[in-house]
């Protein structure tokens, strides 16, 4: 009789695992019952968009949000290459929402990033969004990506983990990037005046282009010079054969460090499901907590580390935590 296999496909856990890490939990698992496993970290768009791709295999030293050189890390292989904004122009390289500048925070960075991929010989370029401290509606990107026509022959797609329209950006986003209710209403004026340039300048209205306001509103300036908007989910899995290697195996594991009822709104977790339902495979999720409303109505069978370990142990052993309490589950099957 063959060992059962299972595909380990989470989101990142926020804080406490890396989508990979989390793969690398869940394997130790499958192990531990003898059960076979494949791994593919996944990502919505945001943070985790390279480590799905197999993660950086280039650094490139770029302008951060605030100007200082950073190393961001991308990746290139043959002619597609993989950007995360985050490592470029993310908040976190800001110091977060306490050290950022929401007025001068700039994609710079990611547009010499871009630059870059495209004059190592990259002609199909995916733009992960995600975790940006910027509100600038890529316009750093844009000029440090000149001259534009060069991207004529490139397919430039970008992943997005929200549909928010350009101008409101400032401020759905601005708050966590540090922006006072002044500089929100002053940044909402800055998009709006810049989707009036974006129109008459290259003849793209991505004012009303949903997910133009993604890391506010870069996605509607890479938009504006031809590149395509994406669901991050539905663009990340089409790449990897998500729905090949779930057909491949006897389970599917995916997770997140916290559920909730967004979590089958274009997420991870309920992209993952679909798939996995239209495979007529059995999916299981482990997550770090749940929301505690609407919790039974949820259409999948859920692992929550947090009640079986309680939530500081949850976040401080989360590696541990899903080995063992995945371990258990399967063992039971």
């Amino acid at each position: 009789m063959r060992a059962m296999r299972l595909l380990a496909c989470p989101d990142k856990f926020r804080g406490t695992l890396s989508a990979a890490e989390a793969c690398t939990a869940i394997e130790a698992a499958a192990m531990a019952v003898g059960w076979t496993a494949m791994a593919q970290p996944m990502a919505d768009g945001g943070e985790g968009t390279l480590d799905a791709f197999g993660g950086a295999n280039r650094a490139t030293t770029v302008a951060g949000p605030l100007g200082e050189p950073v190393s961001a890390r991308w990746r290139l292989r043959a002619d597609h290459a993989v950007v995360e904004m985050a490592e470029a122009s993310g908040l976190v390289l800001a110091g977060g929402a306490e050290g950022n500048d929401p007025m001068e925070a700039t994609t710079a960075g990611t547009g010499e990033l871009i630059s870059a991929a495209a004059e190592a010989g990259a002609r199909h370029i995916v733009v992960g969004l995600g975790g940006s401290a910027t509100t600038d509606g890529g316009l750093g990107a844009l000029k440090a990506m000149a001259p534009l026509p060069r991207f004529r022959g490139i397919d430039l797609e970008v992943a997005c983990d929200v549909t928010t329209l350009f101008a409101d950006a400032a401020s759905v986003f601005g708050p966590q990037k540090g922006a006072s209710p002044a500089q929100i209403a002053l940044l909402t004026r800055r998009l709006d005046r810049l989707a009036e340039i974006y129109q008459r300048e290259h003849g793209v209205a991505v004012g009303a282009l949903m997910r133009s306001g993604a890391a506010g509103g870069l996605g509607g300036g890479l938009a504006a010079v031809g590149a395509t908007l994406r669901d991050g989910f539905e663009l990340i899995s089409e790449e990897v054969d998500l729905y090949g290697q779930i057909e491949a195996v006897d389970l599917v594991v995916t997770g997140e460090g916290a559920l909730d009822n967004t979590s089958f709104e274009g997420k991870v977790v309920g992209g993952v499901l679909r798939l996995a339902e239209a495979a007529g495979v059995a999916v299981v999720a482990v997550v770090g907590s749940t929301a505690p409303t609407r919790k039974r109505d949820w259409p999948i069978e859920v692992i929550d580390l947090s009640e079986i370990y309680g939530n500081a142990r949850a976040i401080t052993e989360a590696s541990f935590c899903v080995t063992e309490a995945l371990s258990d589950w399967l063992s039971r099957r």
